[in-house]
């Protein structure tokens, strides 16, 4: 078995299972962070930061839209890889706007979401999702 543990080559099942559980949890924790903002969103409280300058409803419902609907589509496996791309722009932004200027260990979060997110682009949501059962 420890032998197994250090072999390099390619484990389809492995990876398709590792893929499964990246997508499903940082989905998971995302969404913690994008279902307060939808609750606000549907609440009507449009009161949000405007970090790019678009306004704070517009910022708001941008993302609500990658926080929370992206998230769940991430959970789901379904458009994998369009919905990592809102969720790449908005660590970006929480990155180089919102936490410009705080210590790495306030910007760590939102670097980790960030990798993990240009890791499923960059893969794909493996063979456990509704892309390979609906698409291919």
């Amino acid at each position: 078995m420890f032998k197994k543990l250090l072999q390099t080559g390619k484990h389809s099942t492995s990876i398709n299972a590792g893929l499964l559980i990246l997508r499903v949890s940082i989905g998971a924790m995302m969404l913690t962070h994008g279902y307060p903002k939808f609750q606000k969103l549907i609440s009507g409280d449009m009161g949000f930061g405007d970090p790019i300058g678009l306004g704070p409803e517009i910022s708001l419902v941008l993302t609500v839209a990658a926080e929370f609907a992206c998230s769940i589509l991430l959970i789901l496996g379904l458009t994998t890889r369009y919905a990592t791309i809102p969720l790449i722009i908005t660590m970006v932004v929480a990155l180089a706007v919102i936490h410009v200027n705080d210590p790495f260990g306030v910007q760590e979060k939102a670097f980790f979401y960030l990798v993990s997110y240009l890791v499923l682009l960059l893969t794909g949501p493996g063979k456990y999702s509704l892309d390979k059962r609906l698409f291919g």
